[in-house]
């Protein structure tokens, strides 16, 4: 990316189960220079982790939710990061990207996400796709 070009904020949404995975596409965006939030490199000792990952929410360009059987499975905190971003999304028109389904492998996608799109990160060209929206996306904003 150029200097002039504005610099995205990335939010990261996954299930714990999916730690690995969630690290490995962390590194590659970070090596493609995106500004990546990531729960497991973000937070520190003592924060109100709540409090710093709806922040964190509310501050990204763009919420990317790394979906897997596990994740549908999962109940609790990451389906709240989706509540919050799905709270905030009306927000944006509807030609901006805000909210970007990734599967992790192949599996269903919630009910609230059905009507985006989605990319398949468990396919040779899934990633690259990815930060492809991306960079469109710093380019057009």
């Amino acid at each position: 990316m150029s200097p002039s070009k504005k610099n995205i904020t990335v939010f990261i949404c996954h299930a714990h189960n999916d730690k690995v995975a969630v690290q490995k596409l962390y590194r590659c965006m970070v090596k493609d220079r995106i500004d990546v939030w990531l729960d497991a490199e973000k937070l520190q000792p003592g924060q109100n982790w709540k409090h710093e990952i709806r922040k964190a929410i509310l501050k990204s360009d763009v919420v990317i939710v790394c979906l897997s059987r596990a994740f549908s499975k999962q109940k609790g905190y990451r389906h709240e990061e989706l509540k919050v971003a799905l709270e905030r999304a009306p927000l944006f028109s509807e030609d901006e990207i805000f909210i970007i389904p990734a599967r992790l492998e192949n599996c269903d996608l919630p009910e609230s996400l059905r009507h985006l799109h989605r990319v398949d990160l468990f396919e040779d060209d899934g990633y690259k796709k990815l930060i492809r929206t991306l960079r469109k996306y710093v380019s057009t904003n």
